[in-house]
């Protein structure tokens, strides 16, 4: 099994806790000297009430790139200062879903994400993200919780 090309790769959703992962991640790249790249995944949920709600493809890609602008806009004003990133990449679908894929296709990639801080409760009962991609990771993952 090969061991893929070694990064360091910042999920990104726009929140304070991605921010505040992004520039641990940073930080561990620039002193590794591992290339820092930024994730993004634009919520399937979100698609499918858009369509529901009578949004032509044209309009839902419009939408699409406007999240994945605003998030990589706020990940690279986090990071500026510590390295600059080599790659965004935009995806859609289920967030675990689609980090965990990613992991999967590029070995190698070490995974930084925050974590909101649901209730005990509210974890147990509906998980959360960065829960799911833990447990299924084939990668290494940090989470960051502020």
């Amino acid at each position: 099994m090969s061991k893929g090309t070694p990064s360091i790769v910042i999920a990104c959703d726009g929140s304070d806790h991605s921010l505040h992962a992004a520039k641990m991640g940073a930080e561990l790249a620039k002193v590794t000297a591992q290339p820092l790249k930024l994730l993004a995944v634009f919520p399937g949920s979100r698609v499918e009430r858009l369509v529901i709600s009578g949004v032509w493809p044209s309009d839902l890609e419009q939408e699409v790139e406007e999240y994945g602008r605003k998030v990589f806009d706020a990940a690279q004003a986090a990071v500026r200062e510590i390295v600059e990133p080599a790659e965004e990449v935009l995806l859609k679908g289920d967030p675990a879903k689609e980090i965990i894929d990613y992991l999967e296709k590029h070995p190698g990639a070490h995974m930084f994400l925050g974590r909101r801080g649901h209730s005990l409760v509210r974890s147990l009962t509906l998980g959360s993200i960065s829960e799911k991609v833990i447990r299924h990771a084939t990668g290494p993952v940090t989470v960051v919780s502020e």
